[in-house]
């Protein structure tokens, strides 16, 4: 603390300073867009000699940083930064989990004798952590002000058996440390944003559009169906979706409204023109913290070192006495157009790593399962389709089929809106939330598909996961609402699954 706020450091490996432009280290890169995560593996974007070595800030050597420095008020806002080259000396290497037994206040015996371990053997570091904690609980208040999303989704990791096959599926819980790294690093990409703007150089900025009226439309309409009413908003806030938000907390089943929440919103891409980022609120933002793993922060990393090399006076840059003055040709060529193609590419290539890891994962999932075929298993409806019901297993995180021409003979009514498919005949309907009991029915490694079957004869069970109470609707009903589409039960289906999964 000092004065009346917080100095916050972010220090990034200078990864531009080892990879000069119109080099084939450099195009490579381009090509890749960005490191590629797999369970167990990784295709870095940059050769291990760099991202493992020269670029990776290990403890108690020297490391090439570019540095944001930022005046920060005990509000959470930020009142002025600046970058410069530097060398930074890291004191350790922590973990995530280290760092939150730290901070954290322990609810169980192990959880106090672990805190007390870990303190004493990082005490020097701990005044130091206080204090970047204590920034961070107003960066986060900050956050809800502005109403930036913060979807608490449950994601998983994958525990390898020794022959290099899926042992387990485990929870991966998101703590306080998690949280302050992210918000650290916020901090850094919107300032970096604002210097770019602000000195007029053309860039990329990482940018979010405000979910699409048609989208928007459907999650209303879907809310009301549960019982969430609200005002329509043609245009809506990131408040108004913190809202929503806020809404469904205290819901057993908000993990899965959750996911329909995050599937109104559009993608997050790559582009020159900013026009903000809708989920974070931010007015401008700019990816910075990640050169040595995504392209577009190399590229921001390469116009800094510019804007402070460039020999002109330039607010929120301080250069290194005796550095020699860096020609923007030689550094960052690039021009409104170039970075409307860049842009494009490299929003693809983020698109194709997330195809690829989801593909391989999914690949895994199966295979795994190929040796469950005949158990039987509870899980939850995640998805309703007009050829279709996906259910994701409770406690095992792999998701399958049930198609439409395994269920009940009837003919089946799809209802976009409400997410439900309602039998003509029977009346039966399936919803978002259902409980099920399933039987894993057949595994097709090849296409990536799980098919299940339901249990009862193709009856949804009630529990405290539904989001919808059991409607009865006949004929008169058929047609009623929009967005509706037959399919008939047991009986050769003419849609197409999707892969099992969520990619």
């Amino acid at each position: 603390v000092r004065g009346k706020g917080f100095t916050l450091y972010v220090a990034i490996a200078d990864v531009s300073h080892y990879v000069p432009l119109d080099t084939e280290l450099d195009a490579e890169a381009q090509q890749r867009g960005n490191s590629v995560y797999f369970p167990g593996h990784v295709i870095p974007m940059l050769p291990e000699h760099l991202s493992n070595g020269l670029c990776s800030l290990k403890p108690d050597e020297d490391r090439l940083v570019m540095v944001c420095e930022l005046d920060i008020s005990r509000q959470g806002v930020i009142e002025g930064y600046c970058f410069y080259e530097g060398i930074i000396r890291s004191h350790a290497r922590l973990t995530y989990t280290e760092v939150a037994a730290m901070l954290q206040t322990p609810k169980t015996e192990p959880e106090r004798v672990l805190q007390q371990r870990v303190s004493e053997k990082h005490e020097a570091l701990l005044p130091d952590l206080k204090t970047l904690y204590a920034l961070y609980r107003q960066l986060l208040l900050s956050r809800q002000e502005r109403g930036a999303l913060d979807f608490e989704t449950v994601e998983t990791r994958i525990v390898f058996s020794e022959q290099r096959r899926i042992k387990e599926i485990i929870p991966v819980e998101r703590n306080d440390a998690h949280r302050l790294i992210e918000e650290c690093m916020l901090c850094a990409n919107v300032a970096a944003a604002d210097l770019l703007q602000d000195a007029k150089l053309p860039s990329l900025y990482r940018v979010h559009e405000p979910p699409s009226e048609e989208k928007l439309s459907n999650l209303y309409d879907f809310l009301r169906e549960i019982g969430i009413g609200l005002s329509r908003k043609n245009k809506p806030t990131p408040k108004d979706y913190q809202h929503i938000l806020a809404r469904l907390k205290d819901r057993p089943d908000r993990a899965l409204l959750q996911t329909l929440v995050i599937r109104s919103l559009m993608q997050a891409v790559y582009q020159p023109d900013n026009i903000g980022h809708f989920g974070l609120g931010f007015e401008a933002y700019a990816h910075f913290t990640s050169p040595i793993r995504r392209y577009p922060d190399l590229m921001v990393h390469r116009g800094i070192r510019y804007l402070i090399r460039s020999g002109r006076k330039q607010p929120g840059v301080l250069p290194v006495e005796g550095a020699p003055k860096i020609h923007r040709d030689v550094i960052y060529p690039y021009r409104q157009p170039d970075l409307e193609t860049l842009g494009m590419e490299l929003s693809q290539t983020e698109r194709r790593a997330d195809a690829a890891t989801w593909d391989v994962i999914n690949w895994l999932k199966c295979e795994y399962m190929q040796s469950r075929i005949g158990e039987e298993f509870d899980g939850m409806v995640i998805g309703v389709t007009n050829f279709g019901l996906f259910v994701e297993l409770t406690d095992i995180y792999i998701e399958g089929l049930v198609h439409v021409t395994a269920l009940r003979n009837d003919y089946y009514h799809f209802d976009a809106v409400s997410h439900t498919l309602t039998g003509e005949q029977s009346g039966l309907s399936f919803h978002l939330g259902d409980q099920v009991r399933v039987v894993v029915a057949r595994v097709d490694l090849d296409e990536r598909k799980i098919e299940l079957q339901l249990v009862d004869n193709g009856t949804a069970a009630k529990g405290p996961g539904r989001s919808l109470p059991q409607r009865k609707r006949g004929k008169a009903d058929n047609g009623r609402r929009g967005g509706k589409h037959g399919s008939r039960g047991r009986k050769p289906g003419e849609y197409k699954s999707r892969k099992s999964g969520r990619g």
